[in-house]
């Protein structure tokens, strides 16, 4: 009873904690110049990225160094949607990248959840890498280095309803954008909850900490970690077609290991051991990306001595940390 009680309580707390998240989120392009609504979309896009990693790294304890396969190819997917096929409904195109991202996924995660470890990290690396070799190479299909270009103007929002023609059109698209993003990141992050919380969240969970004892009770941890791997790629996937309006170019650079780097750096930096973790890493890592390359020519260096410093000092991340201060805090004042 004293248990059910305490649930109940916890889903309450994260309710209106969440609720008031979300009223924060709606206000802020209301109070904030266009600028910083743009650099807040892109945070929440690359949250929706981070959420689908962690099923992965948090629940399943499997470490990818390949996830910037499944965005860049959900971004693919939309560029090939409206140049080849002239569509340029954004709904359509979430669809079709999505599938094309499951598919992707459930191939290249077949292979790879046969292995674990060091095994595991490097094959979703070398999968990503053909990717982006063909990405490279099929210059024709692809663009090679140019990439191919999605204009904002071609695209519609909610079934044609919302367009971006006529005057002041860009400024229209970064606020309409930004509530369109807004709402697929709050479904994803309640689908992500319920995910990680189900029975076979609960599922994944046991396999990460006792491959052999899950196997034991009766759990196909093989079939259970394919699944899980599709559905972190096709999260991931949705982030990468929801980036590249924004962004207005896809190439290579997206399908390439660095921004599978940037991917797990940002799951680090808000702590991979929490659900609100990747969430609060990648807006931050975000704002510390685009700030560290407009303060100097050695942003990398920056970066870099930023994630030693995280994983010495700060080895829960920013929301492990902030709840085991807070924790303690209240241990006091009782």
């Amino acid at each position: 009873m004293a248990t059910a009680a305490a649930t109940g309580t916890s889903i309450r707390r994260i309710t209106i904690g969440s609720a008031i998240a979300l009223v924060v989120l709606a206000i802020l392009p209301q109070i904030v110049d266009p600028y910083q609504t743009v650099l807040l979309t892109y945070g929440l896009i690359m949250a929706i990225a981070a959420l689908g990693f962690n099923l992965l790294l948090g629940y399943t304890g499997l470490l990818s160094f390949g996830h910037s396969a499944y965005f860049g190819a959900g971004a693919y997917a939309v560029a090939f949607i409206l140049r080849d096929f002239g569509v340029h409904s954004m709904e359509l195109c979430i669809v079709g990248g999505m599938l094309g991202t499951l598919t992707i996924a459930a191939i290249f995660g077949f292979v790879c959840v046969r292995h674990t470890r060091i095994f595991f990290g490097i094959l979703t690396l070398a999968l990503s890498q053909v990717l982006w070799s063909l990405a490279f190479k099929f210059f024709w299909v692809t663009g090679g280095t140019d990439g191919i270009r999605v204009p904002y103007a071609n695209l519609t929002l909610l079934g044609g309803l919302v367009d971006f023609k006529g005057a002041r059109s860009f400024q229209r698209f970064i606020y309409a954008y930004y509530y369109y993003v807004l709402a697929l990141f709050a479904v994803s992050t309640i689908l992500m909850w319920v995910i990680a919380h189900s029975p076979f969240g609960k599922a994944l969970q046991a396999i990460r900490d006792n491959e052999t004892r899950a196997r034991f009770v009766g759990i196909s941890v093989l079939r259970y970690r394919w699944i899980a791997f599709m559905i972190s790629g096709t999260f991931t996937g949705l982030a990468g077609i929801l980036w590249v309006p924004l962004n207005g170019l896809t190439t290579p650079d997206i399908l390439y290991w660095p921004f599978s780097g940037e991917i797990v750096f940002m799951t680090v930096l808000g702590g991979f051991r929490s659900f609100t973790g990747p969430i609060v890493g990648a807006i931050a890592f975000n704002y510390l990306k685009t700030y560290a390359i407009a303060s100097t020519e050695y942003w990398q260096l920056l970066l870099g001595v930023v994630l030693v410093i995280l994983v010495m000092a700060l080895p829960a991340g920013l929301v492990g940390t902030t709840a085991g201060l807070a924790a303690k805090f209240r241990s006091w004042t009782k």
